[in-house]
């Protein structure tokens, strides 16, 4: 699956790295890379806030020690880390060069701006972005939690001032969060971008692990998970048991499915503490929902 009009060739499921250093040390974090990258997976997401920059570090260390970079997809962020927070040009430039010593690699393949942040002009931010481009620090540029005005006014500048423009959107949508439909999506499919959904998995509630306030399953998430369950978390996770009762497989792999069939996402993000979780979301990638399956789970959701 190509990114946008990039020659970024990447696997259908995304890898999210915001476990690696926080939830998932490196050993177990190894285990998971190994395992996606056996699967065919090629495409690892991560940001220089992730874990105070020891994601990017673990990574680095796998690619190094499995010797794959050149096989291996890498995007990574800036603006939102403790150590260098913003967009200004001075701050790109820094915490690039930070990201590429922790990856330990010359360029960055898919490099966003983690934030949409007014502590410099979008001119800047972009022009600063372009430099790195032209140096062959990085390959070709996202935007993540960007508004559609601001998205717009980001690939104006760019086309104007002769920038290299943004790819591809890092937005947050799944099944219960589908604001991006409204605004966004004309816009990206307008402009020839392409979607990586965050948060793929409603920050776990779609695994249907968490079906009562009560659940504890030990994640740090499951506090934020269980605002998903209410009268329409209930609906769509119902669709989800049916549907993946009859294909065999979990109600992540088939909610997974779902965001991977809309219009413009190239790669949903999600992320595995461990191997066991792994399975569940490669097991999306070769699963075909029908039309009506489709058709279920956008009225359970709606």
């Amino acid at each position: 699956m190509k990114i946008g009009n990039s020659d970024l060739d990447v696997h259908r499921l995304n890898l999210g790295g915001n476990v690696f250093g926080w939830t998932a040390d490196e050993q177990e974090s190894f285990a998971v890379l190994d395992a996606y990258a056996a699967a065919g997976g090629n495409f690892i997401d991560t940001a220089d806030s992730y874990s105070d920059g020891g994601s990017e570090t673990i990574i680095g260390n796998w690619l190094a020690k499995r010797g794959n970079r050149d096989d291996v997809v890498i995007a990574t962020k800036v603006g939102n880390a403790a150590a260098r927070p913003g967009l200004s040009a001075k701050n790109i430039r820094a915490a690039a060069e930070d990201s590429l010593r922790r990856l330990q690699t010359d360029h960055i393949d898919l490099y966003y701006a983690h934030r949409d942040l007014a502590d410099a002009p979008l001119e800047e931010t972009l022009g600063a972005f372009d430099e790195l481009v032209r140096a062959g620090k990085v390959r070709f540029l996202g935007a993540s939690n960007f508004s559609a005005d601001r998205l717009a006014e980001a690939l104006s500048i760019s086309d104007s001032s002769g920038f290299a423009r943004f790819v591809a959107l890092q937005p947050h949508y799944n099944l219960v969060e589908r604001a991006y439909e409204t605004d966004l999506l004309p816009l990206v499919q307008r402009e020839g971008l392409s979607t990586l959904p965050y948060f793929a998995l409603a920050k776990g509630f779609l695994t249907g692990k968490y079906r009562s306030r009560e659940t504890d399953t030990g994640s740090p998430r499951a506090a934020r998970a269980v605002e998903y369950l209410d009268h329409r978390g209930e609906r769509v996770l119902e669709a989800l048991d049916d549907i993946s009762a009859a294909h065999k497989t979990s109600p992540a792999a088939v909610a997974i499915a779902w965001l991977a069939s809309r219009p413009t996402v190239a790669a949903p993000i999600a992320s595995a503490r461990n191997v066991g979780q792994l399975a569940d979301l490669l097991a999306s990638v070769e699963l075909e929902l029908s039309a009506a399956e489709l058709g279920s789970l956008d009225e359970a959701s709606s």
